[in-house]
């Protein structure tokens, strides 16, 4: 783990509550190997769930264009089909190593890749389901890169149709990074640019996630001293929320923020931190990560800090990001630390865990590396209550896995997008839709389809709408949406 310089400022409170729960392995499949000639490491991304049902995303290297990375589709029970190949061309002018994906309103998905040809620093592309890939601006493109380089983080769609990202490196600052959007025709606006007034830089693979009052948040991993959380409005201005390790080592708020941050039901945001806390094994004296919450207005809660069990069974080194599951709980994961020490060497190969709102963690699974090692991405509840992930290393043929978690979660509804006005276009994915022959908004009720055979709904915003929950009524019972939806005004 890095070792990290004095921090300056900030304010937070810390609040450790130590509260471990051990319970008996929880059910997991692994459900694909890569071996190199269909991708190495798909690391630092989460899988994504298209109107199809299926799953999408990326490996950081191998594929047929050597170390360039692939993008592939992958079905619940395991049928993985590469949907294509970066650098087989010569220079690579398509890019290299694509972080995650994200589907967009017109169906497409979209992505960026951190390196591209002589001269660039990556790219954003736009991809179809069915493989065909276009790229829509390569970056370092200004002079002195002041547009930013090497965007390592996936993409997020905001209400106003647009794209937004940030990139690690670049920008006026030189190594600082920028956030910035782009249309879905590929118009980047460059909206800040980090290194200035102790604000932070390198949002390495951090995405942005828009809250409810319709501003951008997010983390960078260091400046300011061990990296802060930001908020970004959709026209560029920016706040600085919090700074961690404001008081220096031991760093009790946690350190280096790699991953994004999640909205809760309860209107507040939670994250992780790679590194940080008291405790931690010896070779990380700044700790081995934590788990927090933060309002909007930027005060922070410490909840969990990791390594606080013997051996770190609990895990250490949090890279990726939290998902609120249908239960309320939050789920993760740990890049190393765990029962599996030994096997990965000893740093350990890695957890799934559970963490309760206020703080009390579960160890849901501690990899072996037969099974997985590094699991540095984020977790995806799929809508038949499984989750869903990647690990880096480890499996069959030691280049990553993608896997399925069983905890026993029912399956739900979810809403494409999340928010719309009255007679907006909306998709519900699903399982088991074919023969519903209900769909509410909040209690108004919907003209719908069922297509992509039955794992998807077509509908639109109901006149009488309000913001509330989405209800699917099938043959084998009612499907609830897994968030409210938001009725735009």
């Amino acid at each position: 783990m890095n070792q990290l310089i004095r921090s300056s400022g900030g304010r937070a409170a810390f609040v450790f509550l130590a509260v471990v729960l051990a319970l008996p392995a929880q059910t997991l499949i692994t459900v694909a190997n890569f071996n190199g000639a269909n991708g190495t490491g798909p690391a630092h991304m989460s899988l994504v769930q298209g109107v199809d049902g299926n799953f999408y995303g990326t490996t950081n290297s191998g594929g047929a264009g050597g170390n360039g990375g692939t993008i592939f589709e992958i079905t619940p029970t395991g049928t993985l089909t590469t949907l294509y190949n970066f650098c087989t061309q010569t220079g690579c002018p398509d890019g290299a190593n694509p972080s995650g994906l994200v589907q967009a309103t017109d169906g497409t998905f979209y992505g960026a890749t951190a390196q591209a040809s002589a001269g660039q620093n990556g790219t954003i592309f736009k991809i179809t389901p069915g493989g065909a890939l276009t790229t829509l601006y390569s970056f370092c493109s200004q002079p002195g890169c002041t547009d930013g380089g090497q965007p390592g983080a996936a993409l997020v769609q905001a209400t106003n149709g647009e794209l937004y990202g940030t990139t690690c490196c670049g920008g006026a600052f030189v190594r600082g990074g920028t956030a910035f959007k782009i249309t879905l025709a590929g118009a980047l606006t460059t909206l800040y640019t980090f290194g200035q007034g102790g604000d932070g830089a390198g949002s390495y693979y951090a995405a942005l996630v828009q809250g409810t009052d319709g501003d951008l948040y997010g983390t960078t991993g260091y400046g300011d001293g061990a990296g802060t959380v930001f908020k970004l409005t959709p026209n560029g201005a920016h706040t600085k929320l919090h700074s961690f390790c404001p008081n220096g080592f031991p760093c009790a708020d946690g350190a280096v923020p790699l991953a994004g941050l999640v909205q809760a039901t309860d209107g507040d945001f939670y994250g992780t931190t790679a590194e940080g806390g008291p405790g931690g094994p010896s070779h990380s004296y700044v700790g081995s990560g934590t788990v927090f919450k933060m309002t909007p207005g930027g005060a922070l809660t410490t909840l969990y800090i990791f390594c606080s069990q013997r051996a770190c069974t609990d895990g250490a080194g949090p890279t990726a990001g939290l998902v609120q599951a249908t239960d309320g709980n939050f789920y993760g994961a740990t890049s190393a630390g765990g029962a599996g020490i030994g096997n990965c060497g000893i740093y350990g190969c890695g957890t799934l865990f559970r963490i309760t709102p206020g703080g009390t963690l579960t160890t849901l699974h501690s990899f072996q590396s037969s099974d997985g090692w590094q699991p540095t991405g984020g977790l995806l509840q799929g809508t038949d209550g499984n989750f869903y992930g990647t690990t880096g290393a480890g499996g069959a043929d030691g280049e990553g896995t993608v896997f399925k978690l069983d905890v026993g979660l029912g399956p739900f509804v979810k809403t494409f997008p999340t928010s719309g006005k009255v007679g907006a276009a909306i998709t519900i994915l699903g399982t088991n839709l074919t023969g519903a022959t209900s769909v509410t908004f909040d209690g108004a009720a919907a003209v719908f389809t069922v297509n992509h055979a039955g794992s998807a709904i077509s509908t639109t915003v109901p006149a009488g709408a309000t913001t509330g929950k989405v209800e699917v009524t099938t043959p084998s019972g009612t499907l609830v949406s897994n968030a409210g939806f938001r009725v735009a005004p």
